[in-house]
């Protein structure tokens, strides 16, 4: 097949052509939300929901259960004695940070897998957890809904292990073999795209979805454009906790969204303050 200038399109850029293709078209094969990960989005987004309700559903799913159980009790949730049931849990806790560590613990274990890629993948979902920790320090600062937060920081890269696996099945069938970076390149390149048709999948509340598809580019966001720069933030601040080297400080500093969000140096000092706090939420919930 000749490329735009003419000549044959290499092996690699076929597969390219492929993948673009197969997105463009919807049909790459997309995650399912898992049932638990559904119901806990469902129960948190009832006022008239409890803690019995969100116990019950939790012991329905004993690794669940198990993962909630050794979560609460880890060194990031502080607990004053040792957490002994979910009932016990969900008053030392609360509801809320309850239903967040339950959605994540099952996000995990539905959404997460690309077989051959287990470094990346584990790379990927921790970058999600510290975004999702840091979502939530900047809209305790600016003083918006924080719940919402943890989610869109949680989910705005949804897509990439879709890209990976999708790329890695694709590369398969053609016998094709692509350098790490080039396919690191069309995980960053393609995943907003695909995590728009998860979000829709998974019928994702709006301000999630908004924020997956543009937190990079929230210029162009229609609506939502706040919740899209608290996630670009929340996504940096992970960047430069975990890979500092990418995303030194002086360059996370600089960045305009911090600005746009009316926070100054100060308040990146305090965001900065809280990484040990961040890193240990993230080494609780990396199952």
């Amino acid at each position: 097949m000749p490329s735009e200038t003419g000549s044959v399109a290499t092996p690699v850029e076929r597969l390219e052509q492929a993948l673009t293709q197969k997105i463009e078209a919807g049909e790459v094969e997309l995650p399912l939300l898992p049932q638990a990960a559904s119901q806990v989005l469902a129960l948190a987004a009832d006022p008239a929901s409890d803690a019995a309700k969100l116990s019950s559903l939790i012991h329905r799913d004993q690794a669940l259960a198990a993962h909630v159980m050794r979560i609460a009790n880890s060194p990031a949730y502080m607990p004053r004695s040792p957490v002994v049931s979910l009932q016990h849990a969900v008053a030392m806790l609360g509801i809320t940070l309850l239903s967040e560590i339950a959605f994540t613990a099952s996000l995990k274990s539905g959404a997460f897998k690309v077989p051959g890629h287990e470094d990346d993948v584990k790379r990927l979902w921790r970058h999600s957890l510290a975004s999702g920790a840091f979502a939530k320090e900047v809209a305790r600062m600016r003083r918006v809904n924080v719940e919402s937060a943890y989610l869109c920081g949680l989910l705005h890269a949804i897509g990439k292990p879709v890209v990976l696996q999708t790329v890695t099945t694709l590369a398969h069938g053609q016998r094709v073999t692509v350098e790490k970076s080039v396919l690191h390149g069309w995980v960053d390149g393609y995943h907003s795209r695909v995590g728009a048709l998860i979000a829709e999948q998974w019928s994702l509340p709006k301000q999630v979805a908004a924020a997956i598809q543009y937190f990079e580019d929230y210029d162009h966001a229609d609506s939502f454009r706040q919740e899209c720069l608290l996630t670009c933030a929340a996504d940096r601040l992970a960047s430069h906790l975990l890979e500092p080297d990418d995303m030194p400080e002086e360059t996370l500093r600089a960045h305009p969204a911090f600005g746009e969000l009316n926070l100054y140096p100060n308040d990146i000092d305090q965001l900065l303050n809280r990484k040990d706090h961040v890193l240990a939420m993230v080494n609780a919930l990396n199952l």
